[in-house]
């Protein structure tokens, strides 16, 4: 089969007319294929530290939390971004497209220096309060340091992605992480053990490789957005930021910003509550919690798919559209991922194992996984969903969704749960917060209250003014 029958274009299919199945899968299938490239950098790590030792591994457990926390911090942005290119590309309004993408990442080059000073500085004291032993400390903090300090290329890359997705453009962001992975892969073992002319720099060499990598992968997104040769086009005089046009990315992102920042900060709540544990449990449950990142990968994509459709029909006038979109996502992945769910259960020991070769960390994430593994469906229902209500613009609603589930269901049942009954409590709120989660957001939905948003405000030329209020 011919790749370009798989993987087709923006200009091939449209997302404001016609089908709603076949534009949404031409979108989403490269965006699953970059999030499963961008995985691979995890993987990696998590596969080449576990060969390294158990208390690395450990360490990259604690650390992962950390990363999502400070990118989600900063992600709101992009998501703003990624919003507003949709409406206005779906509007035909190139101009406003191209001002909405420049100004994004002028704002966004702020906020990831910003994050990343501030992490490097408290980094030891935050991992120290996640309970990190004396063993582990170290290695989670050195790790933790580097990646600080390459936050805006990390940070800067996921502005790329957001924007060219916007704009429905999502197969250069593709192509230019699997370059960026295969030199991640190479350089992994290289820096961690030390092979051919490099030194031995155990888990901070997997640090270097991943921060190295994308920083690669952000110039060349760079250099394509600034020549605009694909996707959206930014410009050199529009980047610098305009605090009047700042205040409309806030009003969309700052929700955003709060369901990443609330779902970083759950992880991170129940990171404590796991380090509470002796280290294999705590090696078990970073193990899942990747294996996770790679199943579920089907939701992310066509959730920021169903993202960017509703974004180009709510722009272009078009709400049932971005509705029935979000319902077809809904169904599909709930299918795909109950599948998974299946094959996860009744193969948990060799997916853990793949990933260490000590059996009580084996034993422990296996377990996690069967109690997990039935309610994966209902996180394709969730995600799905949430992608229509954010490519609406109702940002604040997606987020009051996740945190819910994360914050006011899933932390409160594991910090319970976790006393009398040990990790299995742990393992149980992922399932009981899955399902409820699920539920939720299709209640939400169905009220339809998204319907007649559109975040666009003023033209480009009027940027002095006010922008629209909901």
């Amino acid at each position: 089969m011919n790749l370009s029958d798989v993987f087709k274009s923006r200009d091939e299919f449209d997302l404001t007319d016609g089908d709603v199945g076949k534009p949404l899968f031409y979108l989403s299938l490269p965006i699953v294929v970059t999030n499963l490239l961008q995985t691979a950098y995890n993987l990696a790590d998590t596969f080449w530290i576990g060969q390294y030792s158990t208390d690395a591994l450990a360490a990259i457990s604690f650390a992962f939390p950390m990363v999502f926390l400070i990118i989600s911090l900063g992600m709101g942005l992009a998501v703003a971004g990624s919003i507003l290119v949709a409406q206005y590309t779906g509007a035909g309004e190139e101009g406003e497209a191209e001002y909405a993408a420049s100004q994004t990442v002028g704002f966004a080059a702020v906020a990831s220096i910003f994050l990343g000073a501030v992490a490097y500085v408290f980094v030891g004291d935050i991992l120290a309060v996640l309970g990190a032993e004396p063993d582990v400390l170290p290695l989670a903090t050195a790790y933790m340091e580097i990646i600080s300090l390459g936050i805006f290329f990390m940070f800067g890359f996921f502005v790329f992605i957001s924007l060219m997705r916007g704009y429905g453009d999502t197969i250069t962001p593709m192509l230019v992480m699997l370059g960026s992975v295969a030199l991640n892969v190479v350089l992994d073992p290289l820096l961690i053990f030390g092979w051919w002319i490099f030194p031995r720099w155990g888990i901070e060499g997997a640090a270097i490789a991943t921060v190295f990598s994308r920083g690669l992968a952000l110039a060349v997104g760079l250099w394509i957005m600034f020549s605009g040769r694909r996707g959206v086009r930014i410009r050199l005089r529009d980047v610098v930021p305009d605090l009047n046009y700042g205040r409309r990315l806030v009003r969309i992102g700052v929700p955003a910003s709060v369901e990443g920042t609330g779902q970083a900060i759950a992880i991170n709540l129940l990171m404590f509550i796991v380090g509470t544990f002796s280290t294999p449990v705590v090696a078990a449950f970073g193990i899942g919690i990747r294996v996770f990142s790679v199943i579920f990968l089907p939701a992310i994509a066509v959730a920021r798919g169903v993202e960017t459709m509703s974004g180009q029909n709510i722009g272009a006038g078009k709400p049932d559209r971005a509705a029935l979109a979000a319902g077809v996502a809904a169904r599909t992945t709930f299918v795909v991922l109950a599948i998974a769910g299946v094959g996860t259960f009744f193969f948990a020991e060799p997916i853990i194992g793949l990933f260490t070769n000590d059996q009580t960390v084996i034993d422990v994430g296996a377990t996690f996984l069967r109690y997990v593994a039935p309610s994966f469906g209902f996180i394709g229902i969730m995600r799905s969903y949430n992608g229509g209500f954010r490519g609406a613009g109702k940002t604040l609603t997606a987020a009051a969704i996740a945190i819910t589930m994360l914050g006011l269901i899933r932390v409160p049942i594991a910090w319970i749960a976790a006393g009398p009954m040990g990790p299995t409590g742990i393992w149980l709120s992922f399932f009981i917060s899955n399902v409820v989660g699920a539920v939720i957001a299709y209640v939400w939905f169905q009220r339809g209250t998204w319907r007649d948003d559109d975040v666009r405000g003023p033209q480009v030329g009027d940027i002095g003014e006010e922008p629209a209020t909901d």
